[in-house]
């Protein structure tokens, strides 16, 4: 019989938000799987918990998870935690998990704390709807073309920064997506827990000397917001036209006018398709 593999989020700071599920999987698995087994261990000694530790980090994940899945086929349970919050999310878990679905083992999510879902309830910002983009690229050029990929996104957008990385990533920021709102979300959880609010300008002039693990909540695109009420406002025809005169290929027209009305790119194909007119997308 197969083990299983647990996904067990952690707390991000206040070792009080520890659930009461995690604690009970953590006292029953065989091996807890660490992003860092020192920080781990320090919260096992705090639950009085003992237990064989592995480390399963970034670098060494595709051979390590090799090796746990082999555990896993022999019917060890395995949890797998990150050094706080939840593991996948811009931390090792990702690999092993594609691993254990192959060979047919079942994974199961022990939810939990999670720095992004904390930081966007507390932001003020629209949680309608968001695109989390976690750290960006360290080389620079990558780094710029990340944040221009992201310039038109209407959605709330949701970054992770290092306080070493954080003045020149916000300069970055307000020369690509302009001065827009932003919120600062530092040191979640724990005694300096802070938010920063305001523009972009002004929350760089604030910021001297970051200290902690920070979370940036940058407000979506709001001229293409407009854009979007104006032509969803519009006919189908019209919609396409605009995109059309654009210069956008029937393919990119389709594709944007379903992203405009949130609705599926084949739904509008069909629409047009059903059309006797040439200028019109033909099967």
């Amino acid at each position: 019989m197969k083990g299983n593999l647990y996904l067990v989020a952690t707390p991000i700071g206040n070792l009080d938000d520890i659930t009461i599920r995690a604690i009970k999987i953590l006292k029953e698995v065989d091996i807890i799987a660490a992003e860092d087994t020192r920080h781990t261990l320090k919260l096992l000694n705090h639950l009085k918990i003992k237990k064989p530790l592995t480390s399963y980090y970034k670098q060494t994940e595709k051979n390590k998870s090799n090796v746990l899945i082999s555990k896993l086929l022999e019917g060890q349970n395995i949890a797998l935690v990150s050094d706080a919050g939840t593991p996948g999310i811009s931390d090792p878990g990702e690999e092993i998990v594609r691993q254990a679905i192959k060979n047919e083992i079942e994974v199961i999510p022990i939810p939990g704390a999670c720095a992004l879902i904390n930081a966007l309830i507390c932001s003020g910002m629209n949680t309608t709807e968001f695109s989390f983009i976690g750290f960006l690229p360290v080389n620079q050029t990558e780094k710029r073309k990340k944040l221009e990929e992201f310039e038109q996104e209407n959605k709330t957008l949701i970054f992770y920064e290092a306080p070493h990385k954080l003045l020149s990533t916000l300069q970055k920021m307000l020369e690509i997506f302009g001065n827009r709102k932003v919120v600062l979300a530092r040191e979640l959880t724990k005694i300096h827990e802070e938010y920063i609010r305001g523009t972009l300008e002004d929350v760089l002039q604030k910021q001297t000397e970051p200290k902690g693990e920070y979370v940036i909540i940058v407000e979506g695109n709001k001229e293409r917001q407009t854009e979007e009420l104006i032509l969803n406002g519009l006919s189908l025809e019209s919609h396409y036209e605009y995109y059309k005169n654009k210069g956008l290929s029937k393919k990119e027209t389709i594709k944007a006018i379903a992203s405009d009305r949130k609705t599926n790119k084949n739904e509008i194909y069909q629409y047009f398709l059903n059309k006797d007119n040439e200028n019109y997308p033909e099967n």
